[in-house]
């Protein structure tokens, strides 16, 4: 009901509204920036961008409510189909650069190391035990291994409507439950006991969390983790740290792609991607990487450019295969 009310009162906010985006909170604040930019270049209005999480994102762009969709995963085939018989036929998807889901901590606290079996261990519903799955019996991390703090496990996180909730889910939870016989499926149930805290779509709430609970943890994108070095610092995940170099590359396991999706009937939506993927913003040392966005290599930002010129359309295949042109 929360989100039906948030979404009702975004569609009244952005009715008057010249442009409009909503999505991912991760992207959120380089969508943000170019929104800025694009109203200085064309002198208009800055568009309205909003938060809402990817799903949220992907609702009111296929109901026509926004222009453009910020994503940190790729829209799903269902969120396609729904797009396409509610009308908005013509879309358009940009990957604008890379993110790593970051597992930070109170800067007060020493450097550490977690595996991401370990961190699967922390976040699970149910654990294997004696050869069964057992409701997580899991306190503090030094329950799971020794050489880990004795700290109590409380990660504040994503809620579901989020697409970084969507890549733990499928990164963290079902790639490492395939290492345990025990789960028979894709396990990726995470545990509601208040060991796992969902804290809405504003991943500087996470951050301001951290600052009061000192011992706990926040999982949230790479992004706002570089602009608040001074009071957070990232765990490293199986001895390797979230850095440009790691997540460009892959070496670092929680690494993703960030999108946009455009309403290609809308013109000005096209204007303002071909503004953010621009050699000024988007390519290797521009604005967008001083933000914390991990941007394409030189040849892949030229494809995308190519791409945007050529107004190339999303289809059910590409959908499917998780790409965008």
């Amino acid at each position: 009901m929360k989100k039906i009310l948030a979404l009702a009162a975004f569609a009244s906010i952005v009715s008057g509204a010249e442009f409009k985006i909503a999505g991912s909170s991760t992207v959120y604040p380089f969508t943000s920036f170019v929104a800025e930019e694009y109203s200085l270049i064309k002198k208009t209005k800055t568009p309205i961008v909003e938060s809402l999480g990817t799903g949220g994102g992907f609702k009111v762009f296929c109901e026509g409510i926004t222009d453009i969709s910020n994503a940190s995963r790729s829209i799903k085939p269902s969120e396609f189909e729904v797009c396409q018989k509610s009308g908005v036929t013509d879309i358009i998807g940009v990957m604008i650069g890379y993110d790593g889901i970051v597992l930070a901590q109170n800067k007060i606290n020493a450097p550490l190391n977690i595996t991401m079996q370990e961190l699967f261990l922390a976040l699970a519903k149910e654990v294997p035990q004696n050869g069964k799955l057992v409701p997580n019996p899991y306190q503090n991390w030094n329950q799971i291994n020794p050489n880990l703090p004795n700290r109590k496990i409380t990660i504040y996180g994503p809620p579901s409507s989020s697409g970084t909730r969507d890549t733990i889910e499928e990164l963290i939870m079902v790639e490492n439950s395939k290492k345990f016989p025990e789960y028979k499926d894709k396990y990726k149930t995470i545990r509601q006991d208040g060991a796992f805290i969902p804290s809405g779509e504003n991943d500087n709430l996470i951050v301001s969390k951290l600052s009061v609970d000192k011992e706990a943890f926040g999982l949230f994108g790479y992004g706002f983790l570089t602009s608040n070095e001074d009071k957070i610092n990232a765990v490293s995940i199986d001895d390797i740290q979230a850095n440009n170099e790691n997540i460009s590359n892959g070496t670092y396991k929680l690494a993703r792609s960030l999108f946009i999706y455009i309403n290609a009937k809308k013109p000005q939506a096209i204007e303002f991607a071909k503004i953010y993927m621009s050699d000024d913003l988007a390519k290797r040392g521009a604005e967008l990487e001083k933000l914390g966005l991990v941007p394409l290599d030189d040849e892949l930002l030229k494809q995308t450019q190519k791409h945007l010129e050529n107004k190339t359309l999303l289809n059910t295949e590409l959908v499917k295969a998780g790409k965008v042109f």
